[in-house]
Order: structure tokens, then sequence, then C-alpha cells
């Protein structure tokens, strides 16, 4: 495969944490491509990541996973030629629509959940599903395309446990968090939370206060909020109570996702809900906001130092303060490396408290990375 890269009348370049991606195109058959071009001094002592991500990759054949072409190297980089996906990301095209019902969250919902569940039969698991990472695959189909394998697993021997803490904040399910081991079942959950917001328009956990919004995911504390849940099926909210169980033995698979009325039978309502979603997503996942990073190793030694009572509110107006005089730049998610702090540190030191106002703030989408698996 002839590529070039040089020359393109439409570059489109896209940077992530250790990368960049480029448009090109093969001159035998003038097929586009997308290139993962990454510089081989940023992966020294990272290795093992993209060794990982290119297993995964090479492992994966399905319709609506984007697919890795062919690999290339040079004395300076690594290119991943990727499948081309042009149709932008999941709320753009919410947000563009005049018309969006319940049945519409309901096919993309299912799409999603084959893909995961394909995945998980070969013992893979993303570990990072969240709406950045869903594209749509052209402009012109509904079909949406899984991306961003950097964060994966694959399942090994018995006694290989996963229990690094990775994920997406917001996304990642009760068990990452609490750095407990862990099992495919933290994909279902992820799913859960991007359907709950594919309904409202808003996340299912969030606060001023970062430390409160993981304790918010650790205690699965989320509601079906009035007026924005009132005209929503029962069915839709059993579906997503399902797959945002606490206990992972009691959360659905993917399979028994499948199989509810919601996705598999006639439930979903078809009430045009475009207007009340479209209007929350603009106002809480608008790309200034909801792509902005934050030092995730600050925020939990801040978890760490909570005290109850006087201590406790001390703690929240000085992080409340200095996110007043700081204003991030709005970049892509970023990984973090955490690994030297406790989570036993932050539970034995945390209040229960009474349960405070919520702010509608979108839940903060830094990744978290700690230890090696």
């Amino acid at each position: 495969m002839l590529i070039y890269m040089n020359s393109l009348l439409k570059t489109a370049y896209f940077w992530g944490a250790f990368s960049e991606v480029v448009l090109a195109q093969e001159r035998s058959t003038g097929k586009m491509y997308a290139v993962k071009c990454i510089p081989k001094k940023a992966l020294r002592g990272k290795e093992s990541s993209i060794e990982n991500e290119i297993a995964v990759l090479r492992k994966i054949k399905h319709e609506n996973i984007v697919a890795l072409e062919d690999i290339y190297e040079s004395p300076n980089h690594l290119y991943l030629i990727m499948q081309l996906v042009s149709g932008g990301e999941l709320f753009d095209r919410i947000v563009e629509r005049g018309f969006y019902t319940e049945q519409d969250a309901s096919a993309l919902i299912k799409q999603v959940l084959d893909a995961v569940n394909y995945l998980h039969s070969l013992g893979i698991v993303h570990r990072d599903l969240k709406p950045e990472n869903l594209l749509y695959y052209n402009q012109d189909e509904s079909k949406i395309m899984i991306s961003d394998f950097g964060l994966s697993k694959m399942e090994g021997a018995a006694n290989d446990i996963m229990s690094t803490a990775c994920g997406t904040p917001g996304y990642v399910a009760p068990e990452v968090l609490a750095q407990k081991p862990y099992s495919k079942a933290v994909d279902c959950w992820s799913i859960g939370v991007i359907s709950y917001i594919l309904l409202c328009g808003y996340p299912p956990f969030y606060d001023e206060n970062d430390s409160k919004l993981f304790e918010q995911i650790l205690k699965a504390d989320y509601e079906f909020d009035s007026p924005y849940w009132d005209d929503i099926s029962d069915s839709a909210k059993d579906f997503i109570s399902n797959l945002m169980l606490k206990n992972p033995e009691k959360r659905f698979t993917c399979d028994q996702a499948l199989l509810h009325p919601w996705i598999a039978g006639d439930t979903a309502l078809r009430k045009n809900i475009h207007e009340s979603v479209s209007r929350q997503m603009k106002k809480n996942f608008a790309k200034a906001k909801w792509r902005q990073a934050f030092n995730a190793t600050a925020v939990i030694r801040h978890m760490k130092r909570l005290q109850l009572g006087s201590s406790l509110g001390s703690s929240i107006d000085s992080t409340q303060h200095r996110n007043q005089n700081q204003t991030p730049a709005p970049i892509k998610s970023q990984s973090v490396d955490v690994s030297s702090i406790s989570h036993k540190d932050y539970a034995s030191q945390r209040g229960s408290g009474a349960k405070e106002k919520r702010c509608t703030r979108p839940s903060t989408v830094t990744t978290i990375i700690t230890g090696s698996k």
C-alpha cells in the first residue's frame, strides 16, 4: 500500500496525547485513510501500550469498530493506517438533527452493544467507552463506529486480573475508581452512562467539586430528574438502571442488554425529544467545556485530604477558589499517572454528611491510568 501524506488538497490534522492523525490517500486506488503518526521517542517506556493497542486492533473485525488496515515503520515514527471515519462525533450529529426520539437512541445503543459484545466474546475489554470515542461512519449513514483502543485490555490467564484504575471520570465504573479488580462489566456501566446522556443531554454524575463527583460514582448516586425525564419511558429507565448497578455481578451483560425490550422490543418511544436533549447537550457538552483536562493527581490528592465537618468545607472552598482563578485550555482528554494515590486513604477519611445540591456541570473527561495492567 503506497500512500502519500503531503500536498493533499484537503489534509486534516488531529492531535492526541502522543500522536497526530493525518488524512492520507492510497496512490493506486485514490482511497482515503486516517494515519496515526506516533513518534518513537514518545513511546520510550510506553512500548507495551502501543503493542497492546496494535494486538487488539489486529484481532478485531467488526462493522461498528474502526479497522486497522496496515502498519508502517520508519526510523523515527510508527504509522498506523486506519479506516477513515468521516461522519463526525455522536453529540454533534444529534444536536444538528431536527428530529430525535428514544427509538433513535435505542438504535445507536444497539450498535454499541453489538460491537462491545463482539469484543467481549474475544476476551477484549475496551475500558474507555465514551461519546468522544463513538463516531459516525460518514455524513450519510447512521452507522456508529467505536474508536480508540489505547486503554483496551485482552483478558489472559485466569490469574491475570484487571485492576488498573483507567478510563474517563464520568464514564468509569465504581469498581475502577475503588481500585478493585474488575471485569468486562466496566464497559457495560459506561454504555449505561452514555445511554443516560442520550436521553436527557446531561451526565448522570456531576458536581463543581471533582472529589464529590468521584464520590457520586462510587455510590452509584444518580437520579432520573424531573422534568427532563418525565417524557422518557419506564422501559428506558429500567434499561439504564440495569446497566448502572453498583454491583458488577448484578449488572447487565451485553447479551442481557441486547435482549431488553428497549433494545429488542418496541418499548422505545417515538416522541420527538430533540429540543430538550439538544439544548442540554449544547449547555453541558460544549467542546470548550467537555474536553477540558484537569490535573487528576491534584484532585485525588485533594480527596485524600477530605475530613469531616469544617475541614471538608474548607477543602471544597479552596478547590473552588482555585478553579475560579484558572481557565484551562480546551484540549483532548489526557492520560495522567496517579499510581502513587491510594483510594483507601480517601475512603477512610470521607464523611457521609447530608446530600448537597448538585451543580449542572459535565463530568470531567480526563483519562486516569495507574499500575501496569
